[in-house]
Order: structure tokens, then C-alpha cells, then sequence
């Protein structure tokens, strides 16, 4: 759901619901969810906010829909590098790793949606923060189950110091302070991986 050149082309091919989705998605990602309204959103999407309501309930109902399809991109990259790498643990955690450190340059750009999002929803009730604590602790779990099956022997202490640098370099690209940002996690999860691996030994 990226913006492109064309967009007004493109935006007026999508069916209703899609146009909604990616407009809100470009809205919220450079202006942030509260600011946006419903009115602007529906102007992006070349429709109104009858049809918007007609899609979704509430503006919350939609930020959490837009986090979800965000979410489902990450859990496509797990499935991805389990794909790629079937039976070889390791390279897929520094296949997960690898994933991260490539979008860290649109990260710069417009920080990350997740932590974008957090910090404009305090309330843990909010049914979008809601998707990304799940989004968060399916991710642990799948990273403590590449850390067991490539024969660490404290699966949890692995993922959590992986979890770790994947979540500070994200903020350390959005806030300018780390050069080289992605280099220097690839570096930093092959050691952690290999410090835990040999302590199998």
C-alpha cells in the first residue's frame, strides 16, 4: 500500500474499501493518527465519509484494520524466511534480521507504524493498540521458536536480546542517532547468535 508517482491513476482503480485503507495508511503515517480526521481521509480517498462509515465503524475500527494489514506484512516476512530456509534456524533468524535492517531507510523517512502508533494511543484498551501487543507477542513467540530449534539453550534470553536491537534500531534510525543503522544489526544478531550457540557447547 505504498504511495507512488501516480497515485490519483492508481487510488481510482482500487475498489472503496482499498482506497480507504490506503489513504489512512498515508495520512496516518505522515501526520499521525490523531490529527487525521475522517473528512481528510475520505478527500485522500476520492470518496466520503458516509462510505467510510459504511466500511467501518468508528475512526479507532479503522486505525486497527490499517495495523493489522501492517502486522500481516511482518508475519509474511517470518513465513518467508521459514520458507527459504527450511530446517536451518539460524539463517532464519538472520533472515528475520535481514528483513528489519532492509526497511530501516523507509523507517527514516516515516518511522516505524507500530511505534508511530504507541506513543499517540496510551489507552491499552484501544482496539489498534490491541493488534499491536498481539502483533508483538506473536513475534516473541516465533522468535523464541527459532532461537529453541537452532539449539540455544535459553531460547527466551536469546529472542529477548534479538527482540532487543531489532526494536532500537527501528528507533534509532527514526530519531537520526546510529549511522549505518542496518549493517550494525546484522553484525549485532549474528554475535548474539552465535555467543548463545556457543554456550551449547
Amino acid at each position: 500500500m505504498a504511495s507512488t508517482a501516480a497515485r490519483p491513476d492508481r487510488v481510482a482503480k482500487l475498489p472503496p474499501r482499498e482506497r480507504i485503507l490506503d489513504a489512512a495508511e498515508e495520512l496516518f503515517q505522515s501526520e499521525g493518527i490523531r490529527r487525521v480526521g475522517v473528512q481528510a481521509i475520505a478527500e485522500k480517498a476520492q470518496t466520503t465519509k458516509m462510505a467510510i462509515y459504511r466500511h467501518f465503524d468508528t475512526k479507532d475500527a479503522l486505525v486497527a484494520e490499517w495495523l493489522r494489514i501492517v502486522a500481516a506484512e511482518y508475519r509474511a516476512a517470518f513465513d518467508r524466511v521459514e520458507a527459504e530456509h527450511p530446517g536451518r534456524p539460524r539463517e532464519q533468524i538472520l533472515g528475520v534480521a535481514r528483513f528489519i535492517a532492509e526497511g530501516l531507510p523507509a523507517i527514516s523517512h516515516r518511522g516505524c507504524p507500530f511505534i508511530n502508533s504507541l506513543a499517540e494511543l496510551p489507552d491499552r484498551t484501544h482496539p489498534a493498540r490491541e493488534v499491536i501487543e498481539r502483533h508483538k507477542a506473536d513475534q516473541t513467540r516465533r522468535m523464541v521458536a527459532m532461537c529453541a530449534a537452532a539449539g540455544l539453550p535459553d531460547p527466551e534470553q536469546a529472542a529477548a536480546e534479538i527482540t532487543f536491537v531489532l526494536e532500537g534500531a527501528q528507533v534509532s534510525t527514526q530519531n537520526g542517532s546510529i549511522d549505518r543503522a542496518g549493517d550494525r544489526l546484522m553484525r549485532i544478531v549474528e554475535a548474539i547468535v552465535d555467543r548463545h550457540g556457543s554456550a551449547a557447547g
